[in-house]
């Protein structure tokens, strides 16, 4: 017990020495990782003092793990998981790892849906990722149908993990009948041209939840996981700005929407203003930016004009 306590130890010296701010949450979860048990049973244990269930060749596990993290590995490539609201999903190289923030512009969408009143919505995940906000909707609105598209064959290979995976825990809830991932890039300029899927939905959908590539081009995130790990296809707006894929975006959420649907986007904390007047300036409505729980302009909120709007 006390040589496993030591263990932990020096492995958060470590990782605050090379930098890791949540040191200590992520040594513990990686000894977790490598004794084959969860966090609370970890946590329980080392209360407790009672090991004898743990895998006996964890050190030379551990070691790699801390060593991985020391370098600056994401947490999450490391441990294959990623929370999200309610569901676990898988991610590693190749795909955006889903952040908190994007938990509160999923539940925004989810509050637009409560405020409406629709029933059986049609909601678009567009640059869908991990699955993480589709599959979020699928979970939390009981009779969405939900369709998520992705243009990375490698982010999408993850997400259709992560389907197969959410189904199979939801299996009550009929997910593999509701939620349709589509391989393709929504920033065509005819999205209905894309595929028979999308075709089918042009103008019909209730609401469209999307995190683009946002990232402005001439700032380079200084963090490494982001940096080094993230794929660029996923950071990246396409511009010095940030803002030449999120207007494509919002152009393909136009085309998408029904008369009195809506767009729920997230960007840049320095694109809020210029992505709401664009909003306006191709048809929306209505666009207000919202702040995320820190109080900063996060994402946007659009509204398409009704038939008796």
């Amino acid at each position: 017990m006390q040589e496993l306590l030591q263990v932990l130890r020096d492995a958060v010296k470590k990782l605050e020495s090379a930098g890791v701010e949540s040191a200590e949450y992520d040594a513990r979860l990686l000894l977790a990782k490598a004794c084959g048990v969860s966090l609370a049973e970890l946590n329980k244990a080392l209360i407790l003092g009672d090991l004898t269930d743990f895998s006996p060749d964890y050190a030379s596990k551990y070691s790699d793990f801390v060593t991985r993290r020391a370098s600056r590995e994401p947490l999450q490539h490391i441990v294959g998981r990623a929370p999200f609201r309610y569901l676990d999903l898988q991610v590693g190289k190749g795909v955006f790892v889903p952040r908190p923030e994007t938990e509160v512009v999923v539940e925004a969408g989810l509050d637009w849906l409560r405020e409406s009143g629709i029933s059986k919505p049609t909601v678009v995940d567009l640059c869908a990722g991990s699955g993480a906000i589709g599959l979020s909707v699928a979970t939390e609105v009981a009779d969405a149908q939900v369709w998520a598209v992705e243009k990375s064959p490698e982010a999408f290979q993850y997400l259709r993990k992560n389907f197969e995976e959410t189904a199979k825990n939801y299996e009550n809830m009929q997910i593999s009948s509701r939620y349709h991932a589509v391989l393709a890039d929504a920033t065509k300029a005819h999205i209905s041209d894309l595929t028979p899927e999308l075709a089918q939905i042009c103008g019909k959908v209730d609401l469209v939840i999307t995190n683009p590539p946002y990232v402005p081009e001439s700032q380079v995130p200084e963090q490494v996981e982001v940096r080094e790990y993230d794929p660029p296809l996923a950071l990246y707006g396409g511009s010095a700005d940030g803002l030449v894929i999120p207007e494509q975006i919002m152009r393909a959420a136009f085309a998408l929407l029904r008369c009195g649907g809506a767009m729920v986007m997230e960007h840049d904390i320095s694109q809020g203003d210029a992505l709401a007047d664009y909003a306006k300036n191709i048809g929306f409505i209505r666009a207000k930016v919202k702040n995320d729980l820190t109080n900063r302009a996060r994402f946007v909120v659009c509204k398409k004009e009704a038939k008796n709007e």
